[in-house]
């Protein structure tokens, strides 16, 4: 694709084309930081960039007006930003479908963006023109706070954006839509297959499913032949500190999802904290220690350096690999660690404490057999997030110059031409 010299598109204030709406103060009594019920979505559930993300999920237990229900496909956009560089203030976001039994909450923190030229506008154009520094640096701009930004619908309204006709932007938003969707379909792969390998092991290793004859034990009854022991005798801690600038990836807690293994975000080194950190290898299981982090387990896909107040384990035995990962990031384990955790302001489960768990130790051969099955899921869950990875790079890229008229596309352009050569 090359510039055709047509220079910029013509621009025109946001508020012609859109409304944007606020949300209910839901009230703080009934926020839970557990499930299931209701999910109160905040500026925690916005990526840098802009995107859905599900790290930061909050419950809602009170009475909710049908009224600040989202419906999936919906366009929401942050008015409140805690960073020090209000780094998704105004960002957008597509609800995502809720989990089963559950309605996603629209808070006052988030306003609705509702089109209301239909004919000017297309909703996908006007999602990526919202992702892009040009907008964004209109918004932070006219924020008002100090260490808490905030904006509002008038004054999103005023931030100039570029408007092709209806045509391109159809276009536009068909090339980087193929890239977003092929960013969620290998997200969503991966998850299914994480998902895969923690029933197999509850199966396994805590069911005993297909196990015919047990014994007793402190811990309840066991496979005949097991033994019963401690997580400790399975996984260690690897402690390799280092200090200052690094250019290795850093993976701090936020950028590590609830309740998922499967680890996409990180910052380059070049962007990265430079404190005390902790380093760590591909494929090692990093765990949170902090309530309530505890539920942050992660698969490093990888090599890099973490938040020291994340522990990075490795199984005491190679074929022990799939049995360290499946108790760390079980839910019996996290109950476990909320028991033993110490402190007032913020409790930390220390290893020498969350070691303790007892588990039903099998024969080495079950192990092994185990471990290599999760091996190969994670290193394919491994391949799809680097490739997620390159995808957005590329989406990043073309994204300003198509928006702005920098690059201009033949309506009939396939997007898999651009991806797959890319890719390659």
């Amino acid at each position: 694709m090359k510039s055709d010299g047509c220079g910029p598109w013509p621009t025109i204030a946001l508020g012609e084309v859109v409304e944007i709406r606020h949300g209910f103060a839901f009230k703080g009594e009934f926020f839970r930081d557990e499930g299931p019920g209701d999910i109160l979505l905040t500026p925690g559930n916005f990526a840098v960039g802009g995107g859905f993300t599900w790290h930061k999920t909050k419950y809602y237990s009170g009475p909710v007006d049908h009224r600040f229900v989202l419906r999936p496909g919906d366009l929401i956009i942050t008015m409140t930003d805690l960073s020090r560089g209000a780094d998704t203030l105004g960002s957008p976001a597509i609800v995502p479908p809720p989990p089963e039994g559950a309605r996603l909450l629209h808070n006052q923190r988030l306003g609705l963006v509702e089109i209301t030229a239909p004919d000017r506008i297309d909703p996908r154009f006007l999602y990526s023109v919202l992702r892009t520094n040009l907008y964004r640096r209109q918004v932070v701009a006219s924020a008002t706070g100090t260490t808490v930004k905030h904006t509002s619908p008038p004054r999103i309204g005023e931030a100039l954006i570029p408007l092709p006709p209806l045509g391109d932007q159809q276009t536009i938003a068909r090339i980087l839509g193929a890239l977003d969707d092929k960013i969620d379909s290998n997200r969503r792969l991966a998850r299914l297959l994480e998902e895969t390998a923690a029933t197999l092991f509850r199966a396994r290793f805590v069911d005993f499913v297909g196990v015919e004859e047990f014994e007793e034990s402190e811990i309840g009854r066991i496979p005949r032949g097991w033994s019963v022991g401690t997580l400790a005798e399975v996984a260690e801690v690897h402690r390799d500190l280092v200090k200052g600038a690094d250019d290795l990836p850093y993976i701090g807690l936020d950028s590590m999802p609830k309740g998922s293994s499967v680890l996409t975000d990180w910052q380059n080194g070049d962007g990265a904290p430079s404190g005390q950190a902790a380093r760590f290898e591909v494929g090692d299981i990093l765990f949170g220690k902090l309530r309530p982090y505890f539920h942050k387990v992660g698969v490093a896909p990888i090599r890099g350096r973490c938040s020291t107040e994340i522990l990075v384990l490795r199984p005491v035995a190679p074929e022990l690999y799939g049995l360290a990962l499946g108790h760390v990031a079980s839910k019996a384990f996290i109950e476990h660690c909320v028991a033993v955790s110490r402190g007032t302001r913020m409790p930390r489960a220390e290893w020498s404490d969350a070691g303790s768990f007892k588990i039903a130790i099998p024969p080495v051969a079950d192990a092994a057999t185990f471990t290599d099955l999760v091996r190969h899921v994670y290193a394919y869950i491994r391949t799809l997030t680097l490739e997620s990875r390159t995808l957005a790079t590329i989406r990043d890229a073309l994204l300003p110059k198509l928006v702005s008229g920098e690059i201009r596309v033949p309506d009939a352009a396939d997007p898999a031409e651009m991806i797959e050569p890319a890719l390659a």
